[in-house]
């Protein structure tokens, strides 16, 4: 993962705005009464920032020195105090109690592994998950190899890839080389899910990305 530490460093904040769905999402927890927020592989702190300014109580981890770092200042900018930031790595027991959280936000990080590390990680955010609470997830959609080059914009360089499990891959160059990308569909997502009450799936704009709005079940029937 050290990928990302080195992009902060030389890139500074990376992933400037906001998911393209977040402005609903936002709206959602407030109706939700959501009050406290991890925002799982923060980054640079995008989306720290927006839920910050929202008025959120939010949390944030990431792997990448550099990029909390970056957070805590632009946080600091802003006028804004994250409640809690930390270096560390999502696929480990997260640093946090059970039952702790109103609603945990991750894009573009969660496929960063392979399944079976993944599915680690899916248990731990079910521990640090508040009854009924509310996730919302973006991860690399599984693609044909056609869907995959229409995907590309113009002049875009597709990268050398090497197949290390099913739909498991590794670049082999580029900004991501070594990071690991595990590829999901609404099924798998639905599996892997399990224990959620989904709200929904869909495509991301760039076709490259699933969302997923989900609820943590607790047997008893939400108030969508």
């Amino acid at each position: 993962m050290q990928q990302w530490n080195k992009a902060f460093k030389n890139k500074g904040k990376i992933f400037l705005d906001a998911q393209e769905d977040m402005q609903r999402i936002v709206k959602l927890f407030k109706e939700r009464g959501v009050k406290r927020i991890l925002d799982l592989g923060c980054g640079s702190g995008g989306h720290a920032v927006f839920l910050a300014k929202a008025g959120f109580g939010v949390f944030g981890i990431d792997i990448a020195k550099n990029g909390i770092e970056i957070t805590k200042k632009w946080l600091k900018e802003e006028g804004k105090k994250a409640a809690d930031l930390r270096i560390g790595d999502i696929y480990k027991k997260l640093p946090y109690a059970s039952n702790f959280f109103d609603a945990l936000i991750s894009t573009q990080t969660l496929h960063h592994n392979k399944i079976e590390n993944i599915r680690k990680l899916i248990k731990e955010i079910e521990r640090i998950l508040k009854p009924h609470g509310l996730l919302f997830v973006t991860v690399a959609k599984h693609m044909t190899n056609k869907q995959i080059k229409e995907s590309f914009k113009p002049g875009e360089k597709l990268w050398k890839m090497k197949k290390i499990a099913n739909r498991t891959i590794m670049p082999l160059e580029g900004d991501e080389k070594g990071l690991i990308h595990y590829f999901f569909d609404e099924k798998l997502l639905r599996k892997e899910f399990k224990n959620f009450k989904i709200h929904g799936i869909w495509t991301e704009s760039s076709s490259k990305h699933l969302c997923l709005l989900a609820e943590l079940k607790t047997g008893l029937d939400t108030i969508f």
